[in-house]
């Protein structure tokens, strides 16, 4: 049972301007708790994804592995030129079987952010969207028990 400022009986309507802005987002997590996250009002592109790999580079020592879903930008010609111009040296990309959300320990964190830190969250614009965002991730940077929870859910502990 929710409680509503509607009046009794009858079904809250909320109205809105209907736009194509939109905000794109890219993440990762790591076994250790670590949150990596990326944001733009443009649909990523394997440009983007390609920078993002590059961000995790800087941001992570040693080799990684990338378990990622089989989305076409994750097989572009653009992603096998990033890794044949060096970076298989450091990275591994671990495809999962088409449609598994269940073994993707990112869904989780997702989850998590629509339910948990953004639950009935109403946005005026793309920027207050792109700040409430990030104030959510923020919050989920500093729960590393949430992440790590993420990562036991998929059974990868």
């Amino acid at each position: 049972m929710v409680t509503t400022w509607a009046p009794t009986g009858e079904t809250p309507v909320l109205r809105c301007k209907l736009t194509r802005d939109h905000l794109s987002v890219i993440s990762a997590i790591s076994p250790d708790g670590k949150l990596y996250l990326s944001m733009q009002e443009t649909a990523f592109d394997s440009d983007g994804v390609v920078a993002f790999l590059k961000l995790l580079l800087e941001e992570i020592s040693g080799k990684l592995l990338i378990i990622w879903d089989g989305a076409p930008i994750h097989r572009s010609k653009t992603i096998q030129q990033f890794l044949t111009d060096g970076a298989a040296a450091r990275i591994w990309l671990a495809r999962l079987p088409a449609y598994a959300p269940d073994l993707n320990p990112d869904e989780g964190i997702w989850h998590y952010l629509k339910h948990g830190e953004l639950k009935n969250t109403c946005c005026a614009d793309l920027a207050d969207l792109r700040q409430k965002l990030t104030t959510a991730t923020d919050s989920l940077s500093h729960k590393s028990g949430i992440i790590q929870a993420c990562f036991a859910q998929v059974g990868y502990y």
